[in-house]
């Protein structure tokens, strides 16, 4: 049924290629050592901000915080502000740039022009990233490419990881009623990612969690038929404790990139199973403007 979303997620392993040859040159405005450094976007974008932002301050590049668009502290001080959209049209993003105006403000998008990068100071324009699906898959995981390699990260094997990605079998998930995302670190943000891309496309109930905070409260819903699926190695106790509840555990020997590439193919596919259109989710748009923008 779906008609885009296939072809934007196999493209991935290329795209990655793409953006981290960017990021690995300094891509325009992006944050250099030393700056503190707020990191916005809306959902996706916002997630991918949380695993950027992570990777930057274990990496001793100064500090860095990730905000929803609409949720930054008000009278903050930055060194820069980097705005993650797709569409280049957020509302909350747009308002939020302006808002820091005399801030340094850099845009990542995959749209050359567009109200977010008019009120930016420098952009990094990602087209061969863009989508026509509804869901975001390559424009998120591509700009996530470009942060790793700008922070100093080779992205060769995550690449080549996600070419395994698309390989891997679906069909042992397929039958499960309930799915919680874990990850630790930077993995976090993937794995509210994972989540989100099931509950969107496929109306599946998915949660995410850290996966240290797990055993305070969310493990009570596992039981058989029910899959708990760590994004990264998870701790080293952690599946065992799961397999006594009947849940099953799935991890994937894989950069944990590249095991958001298998969530993002299981969303689709309980999709089609349950007759729904992934590339056009119900009460979606490929973007949020409000009136008055």
């Amino acid at each position: 049924m779906s008609t885009y979303v296939h072809e934007e997620i196999e493209s991935q392993p290329a795209c990655w290629s793409r953006a981290a040859e960017i990021g690995s040159a300094g891509g325009p405005g992006l944050p250099q050592a030393g700056e503190t450094v707020a990191v916005v976007g809306c959902g996706t974008s916002w997630f991918m901000a949380m695993a950027y932002a992570a990777l930057r301050q274990v990496a001793g590049q100064g500090r860095t915080e990730a905000f929803t668009a609409s949720e930054v502290p008000p009278h903050r001080e930055f060194d820069r502000v980097v705005a993650i959209t797709r569409s280049g049209t957020t509302t909350e993003v747009v308002r939020l740039l302006e808002a820091f105006e005399g801030t340094p403000r850099t845009v990542i998008t995959a749209a050359p022009d567009g109200p977010a990068l008019a009120a930016a100071d420098e952009g990094v324009v990602l087209p061969f990233a863009d989508e026509r699906s509804v869901v975001q898959t390559r424009f998120a995981t591509s700009t996530l490419a470009l942060l790793r390699a700008h922070l100093g990260e080779s992205l060769v094997e995550a690449a080549r990881d996600a070419s395994r990605a698309l390989e891997v079998d679906l069909q042992p998930y397929l039958d499960a009623d309930q799915v919680t995302f874990l990850g630790s670190g930077w993995t976090i943000g993937l794995a509210h990612e994972a989540a989100l891309k099931t509950r969107e496309a496929a109306q599946f109930w998915a949660e995410s969690y850290p996966a240290m905070d797990y055993r305070h409260g969310p493990i009570a819903i596992a039981q058989p038929g029910r899959l708990v699926w760590s994004l990264g190695a998870g701790p080293d106790d952690l599946e065992g404790e799961v397999a006594a509840t009947g849940a099953t555990w799935v991890h994937h020997d894989l950069d944990p990139l590249a095991g958001l590439v298998v969530a993002q193919r299981l969303a689709v596919a309980l999709a089609e199973r349950r007759g729904l259109d992934a590339d056009r989710p119900r009460h979606l748009t490929r973007a949020v403007v409000l009136d008055g923008v």
